[in-house]
């Protein structure tokens, strides 16, 4: 459920002058509207549109343009007058909502529209709205914690051992051992429809099972065999049961189902020797020349994968403190009201209560989200969006060898990019995900706390 605390955006018709529009304070969040409109506000407007329809109706018995006036407003006057009024009340609002700068919730709830009489020549339309709350926001309310994921001395001796698995020799082997390489398929038979449905066919090194009981299950397992594994604790990075089980990227985090892993084959990978052969198949031509420079090369890697998910972390704990920590009301009762008419349904009372209880956080969040980039001047500018996109066609081009590209021909391909209103939004998102984390690390009451990913794993996700 999303809403807005800016003026709704309605559509506008230019008028001779401002209708007639007070505002009737209730509360500091909740205000009533008044629209009178006159006869002399849209009788011109309406006539002209009907002397329009005159002149292309298509009626049996008369031709074209010959209609006479009176059967053509029988016909269409009440629909007109009712466009063209709505079209003036519309067009009052969004006026008067800038002239008194009014920072809203969600639009306008009409009050009266079903005891309008359309017979009458003046009309007196009344709108609830929701104000936005004043309130301040204290980032050093509660400390939160930065987590710095470190890849240690034991996972770069893994992660080059793994290396070296993966370039060596295949010999091939009629039961699983400790070093071995193997092809399988996972599957999840559970018609639990809370479960992930899962049917992937894999390889990995022995060496990524993380849990002892699974490790168990799976040493002397031969060919065809199937075995019963648990997912929770497989694997030490949660993050391997998008690639080794094929689950989507919510489902990885805690993921504890039972799935069925049928073997198909067996291979024991002999180490690659450290020879600059090996490195420059690795690593390109000449980038390492040591397995000190490897373990550099490896750690770089792997810490920047590692900043994602304490970055995300932070951001998420962050949101939290701010939600829980910035104390003000809003209009209830109005954005039920707002609810129950946002969508293409009509919701009953009980089921936009419910809707906004769900959606009550999120609401909390954007205003707080909101206030911070208006204050802080971080909304995203074309500019940047044009320079975000570009270093991001730098980056992929980069792998397919053109690490060089001309300016001009990244920027006639950012423009078309940016062309794309699905793209514009996305890298929008982004950018303004990754403003905030920034603002985030400098602002925020932090506290950095080292540790390994495994450390991390078990501390943030039990």
């Amino acid at each position: 459920m999303c809403f807005t605390t800016k003026s709704p955006t309605f559509a506008t018709l230019n008028s001779q002058k401002k209708m007639n529009i007070t505002k009737r304070e209730i509360d500091d969040l909740n205000a009533v509207l008044t629209v009178e409109i006159s006869k002399e506000d849209y009788a011109d407007k309406v006539e002209g549109i009907l002397k329009n329809y005159r002149k292309t109706a298509n009626i049996p018995g008369f031709r074209k343009g010959q209609v006479p006036m009176g059967m053509v407003k029988k016909q269409y006057g009440r629909a007109v007058l009712v466009e063209e009024v709505n079209k003036l009340i519309q067009n009052a609002i969004q006026e008067f909502l800038a002239d008194e700068k009014l920072n809203i919730l969600g639009y306008p709830v009409p009050v009266n529209e079903d005891e309008i009489n359309w017979n009458d020549e003046n009309y007196k339309f009344e709108f609830e709205l929701g104000l936005a709350p004043q309130f301040e926001i204290d980032l050093k309310a509660n400390e939160v914690v930065q987590y710095k994921i470190i890849a240690d001395d034991k996972v770069l001796d893994d992660q080059v051992e793994r290396i070296r698995r993966q370039y060596g020799k295949m010999i091939s082997k009629s039961e699983i051992g400790e070093n071995d390489r193997v092809t399988g398929k996972f599957t999840n038979a559970s018609e639990n429809e809370d479960e992930p449905k899962i049917e992937h066919e894999t390889v990995f090194e022995m060496s990524v099972i993380h849990g002892e009981e699974q490790k168990k299950a799976l040493l002397g397992a031969t060919q065809g065999q199937i075995i019963e594994l648990k997912t929770l604790g497989l694997f030490e990075d949660e993050h391997l049961n998008q690639r080794y089980l094929g689950v989507e990227h919510d489902d990885a985090h805690g993921l504890d189902i039972v799935v069925d892993f049928e073997v198909q084959e067996i291979v024991e990978m002999e180490l690659a020797d450290l020879s600059q052969e090996f490195f420059d198949k690795v690593f390109g031509e000449g980038e390492v020349t040591s397995e000190e420079e490897m373990k550099k090369k490896l750690k770089e890697g792997m810490e920047a994968r590692y900043n994602q998910d304490s970055d995300q972390k932070l951001l998420d704990d962050v949101v939290e403190s701010l939600i829980s920590n910035t104390k003000f009301e809003l209009p209830e009762d109005f954005l039920q009201k707002w609810i129950a008419r946002a969508g293409e349904k009509r919701l009953s009372e009980e089921e936009a209560k419910a809707e906004y209880e769900k959606s009550e956080k999120g609401i909390r969040y954007q205003l707080i989200e909101g206030k911070l980039r208006a204050e802080n001047n971080l909304n995203v500018t074309f500019n940047e969006m044009k320079e975000y996109a570009k270093s991001l066609l730098r980056a992929q081009m980069a792998q397919y060898g053109q690490t060089n590209p001309e300016e001009e021909e990244l920027d006639a391909i950012a423009a078309r990019v940016l062309a794309n209103r699905e793209e514009v939004e996305r890298l929008t998102e982004q950018l303004q995900t990754s403003k905030l984390l920034q603002f985030f690390k400098e602002n925020a009451k932090l506290k950095t706390k080292e540790l390994n990913y495994r450390e991390f794993v078990e501390e943030v996700y039990g």
